[in-house]
């Protein structure tokens, strides 16, 4: 693993909610993924086959990676392997996040959001 020490003395979490992880420590591979249908309506109706991710074309397309064709070179020198901080606030890590203290090899996060919204038709009269 990679050669650095993180050091937090308090860590403050206040919500993790929707498939989020508080991470403390060394990790080799951190993968993240969460899928919401949000829905907004003026009148509540439901259909009763609301709710099924793979009729909607965003949760069924491919995600775009970008290929790296580029070589990349790294060099550094790290004067003391020790990362060190007194105090981390964190509000709210939500949605397929995720807090980490600590070293990482690879990460991979993947957040699908279908926003809908149904309003009523509205007259040309009431908008004026």
């Amino acid at each position: 693993m990679l050669a650095r020490t993180s050091n937090v003395d308090q860590l403050f979490v206040n919500q993790v909610a929707f498939s989020s992880i508080i991470q403390l420590g060394d990790s080799c591979y951190l993968n993240g993924f969460s899928r919401a249908l949000a829905v907004q309506r003026e009148v509540e109706f439901f259909h009763g086959n609301e709710g099924n991710f793979p009729s909607y074309g965003i949760f069924r397309m491919p995600l775009p990676l970008p290929p790296v064709n580029e070589s990349i070179s790294i060099s550094r020198y790290n004067q003391t392997p020790l990362i060190k901080t007194n105090k981390i606030h964190i509000t709210a890590v939500s949605n397929s996040s995720i807090a980490h203290i600590g070293n990482t090899r690879h990460v991979s996060m993947e957040v699908r959001i279908k926003h809908i919204r149904q309003l009523l038709p509205r007259n040309e009269q009431e908008t004026e």
